[in-house]
């Protein structure tokens, strides 16, 4: 393979929740950077590449070493989901990467390892994608009539004996581009990777969770070395 991998980093202006938030600085970078650092320092990665609507966005990925395809207007509203714009950057090569990383720039906090553990699981095992999952250790329900109805547990039963369930932490995907063509960053045969790491909770869309970021990155860099770029 003479380009397996290329990651591709989303990074749309308009925020309305925390308006600027991909270039906002978090630790010594703009939040966009973290993910472009992070592709960047895998030898894998053969090209990272910045997809917006935003010229301010366009500039901070250029700062950064990153190329960048302008996203068209009709790709970039809040309503537009993210394989459309995965489908027009694979329209824009001349050549087709075996897979592609996504990086969502809003998830800026990945341990070092977890980039290298993806790979060799996809290039090892015959799925047409892999996404990051992390343990769900909440007691979940409904409200139903105004009773809250348990969905993952029943009274009294304790937390350890609960089913494990998981969510989608966001943290990095990696899929064949025939199914970005097909309309989708994942489906069924996709390998979900748990991930434990307490990075795997941040995930940035509003002030709070900035603050959050802040606390998990100096935190686990000053107290615990983290393997974090």
């Amino acid at each position: 393979m003479t380009n397996p991998y290329i990651a591709i980093i989303p990074a749309r202006g308009g925020s309305k929740r925390l308006p600027g938030k991909n270039i906002r600085v978090l630790g010594d970078l703009p939040l966009l950077a973290h993910s472009i650092r992070y592709a960047q320092a895998s030898s894998r990665i053969q090209r990272v590449i910045v997809t917006t609507d935003d010229p301010a966005i366009a500039a901070v990925a250029l700062d950064y070493g990153a190329e960048v395809i302008q996203r068209p207007h009709e790709l970039s509203g809040d309503e537009a989901p993210t394989v459309s714009a995965l489908q027009h950057v694979l329209a824009q090569l001349t050549e087709w990467p075996e897979a592609v990383v996504v990086l969502q720039p809003t998830n800026p906090l990945r341990p070092v390892g977890l980039l290298d553990e993806a790979l060799d699981y996809f290039e090892q095992h015959n799925v047409s994608g892999l996404f990051t999952v992390s343990p769900n250790p909440h007691k979940l329900g409904r409200i139903e009539a105004q009773r809250f109805v348990p969905f993952n547990y029943h009274f009294g039963q304790r937390s350890q004996d609960m089913e494990p369930l998981f969510y989608e932490n966001g943290l990095l995907y990696v899929c064949k581009p025939s199914l970005i063509t097909q309309g989708a960053v994942m489906d069924e045969t996709c390998y979900p990777l748990v991930v434990t790491h307490p990075y795997a909770a941040v995930d940035i869309d509003t002030e709070a969770d900035f603050a959050y970021a802040t606390f998990c990155l100096n935190y686990y860099q000053t107290k615990h070395k983290s393997n974090h770029p």
